[in-house]
């Protein structure tokens, strides 16, 4: 029997970052897309416990995103567009109500093991700390797909500048995993309370094939077919000297400073996922990060597992067939903030 496949992703509310004025499974990393690191969009300044937007992305704001166009280097079996291609076969697209949509291509026939055409895109924007809050109405998930978003140094070979994985999950999988990778020794030593589950504790790359330091959310709505079914959510993460806190908000239970542009952390409850500064220099391994929106078929992780993820077929098989990618991701808004 064949599994149904979401292949897009929908941004509904605009991506945030907020900046502070002071300032388990097998996993590879996904490298670096490096670029620019030009402004755009107004800026989010703390004022005490405040936060003041930095950036703020919606809409026609994601296409001005650096697109990338070269071979995956998590040996997934796509073929990234630049952003005119991507637009030309509607794989990246804006809606009247201003919600963007990046999708992998889902009318194609390719060979057995061929490249699919898809998305991949990163911020003009490189950040050292911040709130960064995104709202998703749908992500992709089924048999062989393999979506992220995530944030990695623009200005440093990786593993060198770190990489956050924020939302990731391949093939069938319900629950998302959060995800710290480093260059430097560094070690998951946390026993704050959060409602994830830590997984793995050795963030260093070269330990363990790249798999780096996670927690695994609860539930089945923070990842996949549950995460659209209950019209997506907001995932937050909080990066400052003192580490990394990742927040869920499920979409009944935004908080109303987040809906209303006043981000208030300290009223959010307990974390989904902590990644503190005892086991890792937070300053030295993360630095100069762009945000990344991806999705990628097979490859180093989702095709790694797809033969225990009860997926019929052969990875290789799956994306021969245009219809097996009947999905999309949607993609409301990213803003960031400084505190």
């Amino acid at each position: 029997m064949m599994h149904s496949a979401f292949a897009a992703l929908i941004l509904a509310l605009p991506l945030t970052s907020l900046a502070r004025h002071e300032d388990g499974a097998l996993r590879r990393r996904h490298h670096n897309v490096a670029r620019s690191s030009s402004n755009n969009g107004p800026t989010y300044m703390r004022r005490d416990s405040n936060y003041t937007l930095q950036n703020k992305f919606v809409g026609e704001d994601f296409l001005d995103w650096n697109f990338y166009d070269a071979a995956d280097p998590t040996s997934g079996l796509v073929d990234y567009l630049d952003e005119a291609d991507a637009v030309a076969a509607g794989l990246a697209s804006v809606d009247c109500n201003n919600v963007t949509t990046l999708k992998i291509d889902n009318t194609e026939t390719v060979a057995a093991g061929g490249l699919r055409k898809s998305v991949r895109i990163s911020s003009p924007e490189t950040y050292n700390g911040g709130l960064f809050i995104a709202d998703f109405a749908a992500m992709p998930y089924g048999c062989g797909i393999w979506p992220a978003y995530w944030t990695v140094s623009a200005t440093a070979t990786w593993p060198a500048g770190g990489e956050m994985d924020i939302i990731e999950g391949v093939n069938l999988m319900t629950q998302n995993q959060i995800t710290l990778h480093t260059g430097d020794t560094c070690t998951l030593n946390s026993t704050a309370a959060t409602t994830g589950s830590i997984s793995s504790t050795t963030c260093t790359s070269s330990a363990d094939a790249d798999s780096g330091c996670a927690y695994t959310q609860p539930g089945t709505n923070s990842f996949g077919a549950g995460f659209n079914a209950a019209g997506g959510g907001v995932f937050a993460h909080l990066w400052n000297s003192d580490g990394i806190t990742v927040w869920f908000f499920t979409r009944d239970a935004i908080p109303s400073d987040v809906a209303g542009g006043t981000p208030d952390p300290t009223s959010w409850g307990t974390p989904t996922a902590i990644f503190p500064d005892t086991g890792c220099d937070i300053s030295a391994s993360l630095y100069d990060h762009t945000i990344v929106l991806d999705t990628t078929i097979c490859g180093d992780w989702a095709g790694a597992v797809y033969s225990t993820s009860g997926c019929p077929g052969t990875c290789d098989e799956i994306v021969a067939n245009a219809t097996n990618f009947d999905s999309e991701c949607l993609c409301g808004s990213i803003p960031a903030a400084r505190a």
